[in-house]
């Protein structure tokens, strides 16, 4: 059986990764929990494709285009058998996003000009503005738009068309019918030249390059078809196999062409060199390709063989998506359930940019639409803060991708070996009050969308603890003047003040004695505190108060104003004795 691919990759190699944590874990010992979110990281920028809808207002399609002016979904059907009540055979038009019939062009001319119904198997290019060129069986050229109600038409001459596609002018077509190649003009489907080979099957046009590419899958060659002189000018061999042939499609961009071979894409560049082979799972066959020159992208459709009796059937088909510049895969494989040979071929369209791809389903009547999606792509991270602890801290992530991804913020409290989601964290700037046990923790954002889930490198917060605010100027408490026996007592502690320095008051003025009191020790200069004190003068039975102004702006020591005051009143005791009148005997 061949590998599973989901609609949405990642989560195969989300197990991968989960096995390599686990594999880690107990190689160092360290503990193991989930990362958070469902499913595991993702490349960022990694693309998928996921079924969205499917579309059952077209019959039994049988060939797909988008148009390019009118973006309108063209469809070429079959009738369903099951619905023998109505023919739902011819041209649809569709809204491609979601698939609402806008109209059914149901009759073409027959061969002698009758109107009929007519299945549409082939859509051969678009016209100007909107509507398409067809062709229907036998032989029959049309042309149609969305409300028309009944098609243009011609038939060709000759053997019926075994394959048709758009030709070297937009008013002609090419039309193989076996192995004659034939330029038709489009309104009379008259043979303006063909050329006869060998063998033929499809055929591609290179009109860039003025080059016709046709395949001769029974003898496992390739002509390549000068268009101006419309004769072979090179043969390409292709590689040996069953002689079953799938597709043959050019790149407008590059020239490469594009060989489904029985189980195998074969690419050869503008000149014919081989450039590579790409292989499909199982026993897949490649049955429909496209080219999308924005993304410079080729999407192939792979159909199961429809037979589980064979190796490697399981009735599954696959969508595969490549650089055209060098064939890698740029996706993974997108599992195609219930698509396989055995009712039909299948066809694809692809919206310019590749938002959008459209796959027919034979098997169920159905049109499939995938969307692309990109994982997250950071954009911005979380930085690591530092605040103090009772302010508000923010931390903010952004990413990119399609759809646009959903965010939820995720913490760890163990250095990132584990980690919980924070709830109600669903937005790109997560902002909160920090607390000192905040201190140390983790966070980061994880984004998702269908592609997958990627998450931000974490970052740090490391709280501390707040500095104690400074006070507005204070008065420092005043010295109180000495007792009776001359000592002063120690001066009160002063009050913060506006600079922060700390200044103590003022110590008590000595009593009658002359002993001063103890002053008070000057603030540390840039210390928290320092109010302004005044300082008291002590003296018999009264006290005199000198200065007291706000010197705690200053950072000033009182001390100095005390010990000025001891010093005029030591002046004065000595002016007063020397003026007593000395007594006589």
């Amino acid at each position: 059986m061949k590998p599973r691919h989901p609609l949405t990759p990642g989560r195969a190699g989300g197990a991968c990764a989960a096995l390599a944590l686990v594999l880690a874990s107990a190689a160092t010992g360290s503990p193991v929990s989930a990362a958070g979110g469902e499913g595991a990281d993702v490349p960022q920028g990694a693309v998928a494709y996921r079924a969205v809808a499917r579309f059952a207002t077209a019959g039994k399609p049988r060939d797909l285009l988008l148009h390019p002016d009118s973006k309108k979904l063209y469809v070429g059907s079959d009738d369903l058998p099951e619905t023998a009540d109505v023919n739902e055979s011819g041209l649809h038009v569709l809204d491609p996003a979601d698939g609402r019939l806008r109209s059914t062009v149901g009759q073409a001319p027959g061969p002698t000009g009758t109107l009929g119904r007519r299945a549409v198997r082939q859509l051969l290019a678009p016209l100007p503005g909107d509507g398409a060129v067809f062709s229907y069986p036998l032989r029959g050229i049309g042309t149609a738009k969305d409300g028309d109600a009944a098609a243009a038409g011609a038939w060709v001459p000759g053997a019926a068309v075994t394959h048709a596609t758009a030709g070297l002018t937009p008013s002609t077509v090419l039309v193989a019918q076996g192995p004659v190649l034939s330029e038709v003009d489009i309104a009379t489907a008259a043979v303006k030249r063909s050329l006869t080979l060998e063998g033929g099957d499809g055929f591609a046009v290179d009109a860039a390059r003025g080059t016709v590419w046709f395949t001769d899958i029974g003898n496992r060659r390739m002509y390549r078809i000068d268009a101006a002189t419309f004769r072979v000018t090179a043969t390409v061999e292709l590689p040996a196999g069953e002689g079953f042939g799938g597709f043959t499609e050019v790149d407008p961009e590059t020239g490469a062409v594009w060989v489904g071979l029985d189980s195998a894409v074969v690419v050869h560049d503008a000149t014919g060199k081989r450039l590579g082979t790409l292989r499909g799972t199982g026993s897949d066959m490649p049955r429909a390709a496209a080219f999308d020159a924005t993304t410079h992208e080729a999407f192939v459709v792979w159909q199961d063989a429809g037979d589980t009796s064979q190796p490697g059937s399981d009735n599954d088909g696959t969508l595969t998506v490549h650089r055209t510049r060098d064939l890698r895969e740029v996706v993974d494989p997108v599992v195609l359930p219930g698509i396989h040979v055995q009712l039909g071929s299948a066809a694809v369209a692809v919206e310019p940019g590749g938002a959008a791809v459209f796959v027919s389903d034979p098997v169920a009547g159905r049109i499939i639409r995938l969307e692309r999606s990109t994982s997250p792509r950071v954009t911005r991270g979380p930085a690591d803060r530092s605040v103090a602890a009772g302010t508000e801290v923010s931390f903010t992530a952004e990413a990119g991708g399609t759809p646009r991804p959903t965010v939820a913020w995720q913490v760890s409290t163990d250095a990132g070996r584990t980690w919980q989601a924070v709830a109600g964290a669903t937005s790109p700037e997560y902002t909160f009050t920090a607390a000192l046990s905040d201190s140390g923790r983790r966070y980061r954002a994880e984004f998702s969308n269908e592609a997958g889930a990627v998450r931000t490198a974490a970052a740090t917060l490391t709280v501390t603890i707040p500095q104690t605010t400074t006070g507005g100027s204070g008065d420092g408490g005043s010295a109180t003047a000495g007792g009776a026996d001359g000592t002063g007592s120690t001066g009160s502690t002063g009050s913060t003040g506006s600079t922060g320095s700390t200044a103590g008051g003022s110590g008590g003025a000595g009593g009658p004695d002359g002993t001063s009191g103890t002053s008070s020790t000057s603030g540390t200069p840039g210390s928290v505190g320092g109010g302004s004190a005044g300082a008291t003068v002590g003296g018999g039975g009264h006290t005199t108060t000198v200065g007291g102004g706000a010197l705690a702006s200053t950072g000033v020591a009182v001390a100095s104003l005390a010990g000025s005051a001891v010093v005029l009143t030591a002046a004065g005791w000595v002016l007063m004795r020397r003026a007593r009148p000395r007594s006589t005997g």
